[in-house]
């Protein structure tokens, strides 16, 4: 079953490869979506794909990578748009 995920992670998430290691995961995983930087410091992101596959990217977002401090995860679902590929912006 396909699933869609809005996250916003807030905290220390600028700088740290959040993003480009979100896009890795997403290529392994087989999910589709985007993540971009906001001006309010977060990062924000849509997960498309496997329901497993997501759940999977959405807990890598709740800790995140690296250097990362994650303070607060914001996590909605949506209804899948049929999304090809990820990519940051």
């Amino acid at each position: 079953m396909t699933v869609r995920k809005r996250v916003r992670a807030h905290g220390r998430v600028q700088g740290v490869f959040f993003r480009d290691s979100l896009r890795r995961a997403a290529d392994r995983e087989g999910v589709a979506g985007w993540a971009a930087n906001r001006p309010d410091g977060t990062v924000e992101a849509v997960l498309e794909g496997d329901e497993e596959a997501v759940r999977r990217l959405v807990e890598l977002c709740r800790g995140g990578p690296g250097h990362a401090e994650v303070e607060r995860l914001d996590v909605t679902g949506e209804e899948p748009e049929g999304l090809d590929g990820f990519a940051v912006g």
